[in-house]
């Protein structure tokens, strides 16, 4: 469903402002390539703080808290 909004943006894109929409079709592949570090350290910080928050709860459930839920 998200490709397909974004083709039918593009497509009208396309009929609006033709040389912008070929623009953006050959820039993609760069703005992509540029986002995958901004990914990796996203990914990394969510595991951090899933690691810390594990430790954090450790001794409450170790106790029990949480049991009946």
């Amino acid at each position: 469903m998200k490709v397909l909004l974004m083709l039918l943006l593009w497509a009208i894109l396309l009929v609006l402002c033709w040389p912008l929409a070929l623009l953006a079709l050959i820039l993609w592949p760069a703005f992509w390539l540029l986002s995958i570090p901004f990914r990796i350290v996203g990914t990394v910080m969510a595991v951090f703080l899933a690691f810390v928050k594990a430790v954090l709860f450790l001794p409450a459930r170790l106790l029990g808290y949480g049991a009946n839920v």
